[in-house]
């Protein structure tokens, strides 16, 4: 599902103009950038927990060159489901297939 589809779900299960609901969208996406860029994670009860994860630092190897390279620590952006969630989606893909 993209994001324009999101959008015109929202739109229709809500009644609100296609405009209104993307700026919406836009202005939560943001948020949650916004918090995660500051280092504060983002907790949304019931469905699931934006957070950073540290990875840590390791060696990589470029094969072609046949080289070894240090890939420094750095911070990425993750996302876990709720346990509600996680339930939810396996019952409902069980059910279906």
């Amino acid at each position: 599902m993209t994001k324009a589809e999101v959008i015109a779900e929202i739109a229709n299960k809500t009644g609100l103009e296609k405009v209104d609901v993307l700026k919406t969208v836009e202005a939560f996406m943001s948020t949650i950038k916004g918090s995660l860029t500051k280092g504060e994670n983002v907790y949304l009860r019931g469905f699931g927990s934006f957070i950073i994860k540290e990875r840590a630092e390791k060696t990589g190897r470029n094969i072609s060159k046949n080289t070894t390279i240090i890939i420094p620590a750095h911070f990425i952006p993750a996302f876990k489901p709720a346990k509600d969630f996680v339930n939810e989606v396996k019952e409902s893909v069980k059910k279906s297939s």
